[in-house]
């Protein structure tokens, strides 16, 4: 078994090499791979140094899967190559996403569809990834009809300059900034660029990625996406309206008893979920579930992930985890 990771020298390679030894896919030759400025470099993954290679050669080195988080214009070029090489890729880009000669996986949700065929499999937005493996089990019990989205993003989606950034404004340096205004002590309204109707694109990939990967358009969706200044993971309220009617103890059991879902829900104690908990950490944790008095059919809850693990390199993994067990690789 060969696995390449192709840009596994920014931040979600480095998270995907971690769980990659975590997980302990079963992996005979690991292929690191990235930009032409980054080749020769060195990284360590199981207590060994292997140096980062090239698009072309990683191609003639056959991986039987690449995990692809290079960002969407590379993928678009790239991804299609090893495809025809013979490679497996799972992008971690939104190159695919949409695409709909494409599978957008969640392996909690839908890891069934995919067959030896599917030779790039587009892996969901890091905060539709956490909202859905929750809101998966909901709809098919009781039917969402439609969804009201705020998110509280990590600064560590944007990327290392982000992050520096915010380091910066701690300690009142100057520096580059990821942003156009200061992220410490402010939260920012502007997750990816607008669009023409005022929302961003990531506020739409909430919306389309979900209808797909839910297998159900007909879910009404709206968003806001807001950025603030944590590392520990993505944060999202959200107002669910279901079709149906629910017993609140029904529903939390239900969230229970869902795979990837861990309920920390328990106001006398102040638990529920937060990122400076979630961090590290590869479960969707959800908490504040209560009926929403304003209208019928309704519910809220928080709902909190580590965008660099389950958000991006562990649901990317499990993708492949899945491929190796029903031998599609």
């Amino acid at each position: 078994m060969k696995v390449a990771v192709v840009g596994v020298t920014g931040m979600v390679g480095q998270v995907m090499l971690q769980v990659l030894e975590e997980r302990q896919l079963p992996i005979d030759t690991l292929i690191p791979v990235a930009s032409a400025r980054s080749v020769g470099k060195k990284i360590h993954f199981q207590g060994k140094k292997l140096t980062v290679v090239g698009m072309e050669e990683a191609i003639t080195m056959a991986p039987n899967i690449a995990l692809f988080s290079a960002g969407g214009e590379t993928s678009k070029v790239w991804a299609p190559k090893f495809a025809e090489a013979g490679t497996t890729v799972i992008d971690n880009s939104s190159a695919w996403r949409m695409d709909p000669s494409k599978k957008l996986i969640v392996p909690e949700i839908n890891a069934r569809e995919l067959t030896a065929t599917d030779k790039i499999i587009a892996n969901p937005n890091c905060s539709t990834i956490q909202m859905v493996v929750a809101l998966a089990p909901l709809h098919q019990q009781y039917g969402i009809k439609r969804l009201v989205i705020s998110t509280y993003q990590s600064i560590t989606g944007t990327g290392v300059a982000a992050v520096q950034q915010l380091e910066n404004e701690y300690q009142g340096v100057d520096g580059d900034m990821a942003y156009p205004y200061p992220i410490h002590r402010n939260a920012l309204p502007h997750c990816d660029v607008f669009v023409e109707d005022g929302y961003t694109k990531e506020e739409i990939k909430l919306v389309n990625e979900t209808q797909k990967i839910l297998g159900d358009s007909a879910i009404q969706i709206t968003a806001t996406a807001i950025r603030i200044p944590v590392v520990g993971g993505h944060s999202e309220s959200v107002n669910a309206e279901f079709q149906k009617d629910y017993e609140l103890d029904a529903l939390r059991r239900l969230l229970h008893e869902s795979d990837g879902v861990v309920v920390q829900d328990n106001p006398e104690t102040n638990t529920y979920p937060m990122p400076l908990y979630a961090q590290g950490k590869d479960a969707v944790f959800v908490g504040r579930i209560r009926r929403d008095r304003s209208q019928p059919n309704t519910v809220n809850l928080w709902i909190v992930s580590d965008n660099l693990r389950k958000g991006a390199a562990t649901n990317a993994i499990q993708i492949a985890e899945h491929l190796v067990a029903h031998q599609l690789v």
